[in-house]
């Protein structure tokens, strides 16, 4: 297999992760029975090949495919990059292995057996206690069957380590309790075989028969020796961060301190210079700390567990508040690591600026809130909104909002600051005003009876997601902070129907194009409005996301939303869309990717 091909199997697995993925978040009962394997195998894999096409894209001017090396190494980084929760991370070096493995040559029989076991040797090392009768002992079974296979075809070696892997599958309930009481078979280990099974349907051109592997009954089974991990109420969090400027030495020592933490520790490397690590643990703040002394950190995702005791239970997301849902983690927990990032902020492995901090909940009920004191502060929110609908979504969220249909000016602005009756104001633009005028607008509204902080939202998506964050039980500034990164860490984009013929970063557009921006940059052209919508999504979600807004515009087609909202669903499964009626002029919508 060449790069070709081996992309055309990246391809499959996404296509069969989407099948199973309900099947595999059922069987989702350890380390945490929180229900989203199957959903975080399927983020990472698309990741991964969404990496693996910018690779092959970049080699296409050049003459020949893309090599094997390039597009499993992208695949791999991609996958690093890109990891959700402990099966993500796992994939991730499943995926080192086959880059490893294909170094200067493509893959073949010779090079399958070496790819897993380089693969199962790199998953034994980045975890901190491995447990049998996981993701971990399946692999290591498909890697001994394919490397007990004499065959010479890659085909053939492709489907004795993909039925070795259904047979370890099968037996892991013997090996580890907390399966074996649920009647379910690993659910990573049921992502590990459909990539395994991909692999043969490209290879050999069949589709290998497997059972449904739904929850069944639990049977008296002989225990086998096993070890296992109690995941108690201590364990509440589940953090997350990529790690650069690091070395084999001060990540071995970073492995170390996490489980001094917590459990379910992983930390594993792309191979080139990035690390990808996970805990649970009850310190969300220590941990972050722990990996600002390993290196600098990127990307750092906590979430809260908040689960029935029943492993039977599964989060019905939908009850979520949807503002609350992506950043509903303990606030005491989530401040404690930004406190941490800034703390460190002048040592040169901190670089608090690329540390993208994501706080959820990873279920539906619990949902914690942060306890205001008895006296609030006396601070306000006002944000600048265009069109009816958005005027009362950010008047319902709680803030004053500003504008309507006519544009808002600098004087407008400092007008409606200088109305606020409180002594902290802060102000989402939204896009509304450039930078330079903002600054004058700060400089004129502030006096001695009142502290104004410009907040950079760029866009009213940005706003929402700020203001969703808003808590006036923090201080000024840190509430400021908050707000800020809520809105850097929302990608946004829009959609426009080109009034005029132009040329554009991307080609020359006509009148009544459909024209799709990421941030200010035009990305797509397309003679379709609806269509270009489409292409604009699928752009700004290659790369990850879980929420994703909507507010449509005052002339957006009749629709449109639904559209857009139903293609989410069956390209993106798993990704929450939620649709609002903005009003704007211009922008027959906006996007916020969160």
């Amino acid at each position: 297999m060449d790069g070709t091909a081996l992309l055309r199997w990246g391809r499959a697995c996404l296509q069969g992760l989407e099948h199973r993925r309900e099947e595999i978040n059922a069987l989702n009962v350890f380390p945490i029975p929180d229900g989203d394997t199957g959903t975080n195998l399927l983020a990472t894999m698309r990741a991964a090949v969404a990496a693996a096409e910018v690779a092959v894209f970049a080699e296409s001017a050049e003459p020949g495919a893309a090599s094997a090396h390039t597009v499993a190494a992208a695949m791999a980084h991609g996958a690093t990059i890109g990891a959700r929760g402990n099966s993500g991370i796992i994939l991730s070096q499943v995926l080192r292995g086959i880059a490893d493995a294909v170094r200067g040559e493509s893959l073949t029989a010779d090079t399958l057996r070496a790819a897993l076991d380089r693969a199962s040797a790199l998953v034994r090392a980045g975890l901190s206690v491995p447990i049998e009768g996981t993701i971990l002992t399946v692999l290591d079974c498909a890697s001994a069957c394919a490397a007990a296979c004499s065959d010479a075809s890659l085909a053939a070696v492709a489907l004795a380590a993909a039925d070795g892997a259904a047979k370890a599958l099968g037996d892991t309930p013997s090996q580890l309790g907390v399966l074996r009481d649920a009647g379910v078979v690993d659910a990573g280990a049921r992502g590990l075989v459909v990539l395994l099974d991909s692999l043969v349907t490209v290879t050999l051109g069949e589709v290998p028969a497997r059972p449904e592997y739904g929850r069944r009954p639990a049977v008296a089974v002989p225990p086998a020796p096993e070890f296992e991990v109690e995941s108690g109420a201590e364990s509440r969090y589940e953090v997350m961060y990529l790690l650069a400027d690091t070395d084999e030495s001060r990540v071995a020592t970073l492995r170390v301190r996490l489980g001094e933490l917590g459990d379910s520790v992983v930390v594993v490397g792309d191979g080139d210079r990035f690390w990808s690590a996970h805990v649970h643990c009850a310190d969300a703040g220590a941990a972050v700390e722990a990996g600002i002394a390993a290196g600098t950190l990127s990307r750092i995702r906590i979430e809260r567990f908040a689960f029935s005791e029943h492993l039977d239970h599964r989060p019905e997301h939908s009850e979520i508040p949807r503002q609350k849902r992506a950043r509903s983690a303990d606030a005491a927990q989530i401040d404690a690591a930004r406190s941490t990032i800034a703390a460190a902020s002048d040592s040169p492995r901190a670089v608090p600026g690329s540390a993208d901090v994501v706080a959820g909940n990873l279920a539906a009920r619990d949902v914690a809130t942060t306890a205001s004191p008895e006296v609030p502060a006396d601070r306000r929110v006002l944000a600048v909104a265009s069109g009816e609908g958005a005027v009362t979504l950010f008047e319902d969220a709680g803030a004053v909002a500003l504008g309507g249909h006519e544009p808002v000016t600098a004087r407008a602005l400092v007008a409606a600051i200088r109305r606020m009756p409180n002594q902290e104001v802060l102000v989402l633009p939204n896009g509304a005003l450039p930078a330079h005028e903002l600054v004058a607008v700060g400089v004129a509204a502030r006096d001695a009876h009142r502290d104004v902080l410009l907040l950079p939202s760029a866009s009213m998506v940005q706003g929402l997601a700020a203001l969703a964050v808003h808590d006036r039980g923090r201080i000024a500034v840190d509430d400021a902070f908050a707000m800020s990164e809520a809105a850097a860490t929302t990608r946004w984009g829009s959609l426009r129907a080109a009034t005029q013929r132009a040329l554009t970063m991307v080609g020359t557009c006509a009148r009544g194009d459909g024209l799709g921006l990421v941030g200010h940059d035009v990305v797509v052209i397309d003679r379709d409005v609806r269509t270009a919508g489409q292409t604009l999504l699928d752009r700004m979600l290659a790369f990850g996301g879980e929420l994703v807004t909507l507010l449509m515009g005052a002339t957006a087609p009749d629709g449109l939303g639904d559209e857009l909202a139903a293609h989410i669903a069956q390209s993106f499964p798993g990704v929450e869309v939620i649709v609002y009626p903005g009003g704007q002029r211009g922008d027959l919508l906006q996007i916020g990717v969160e």
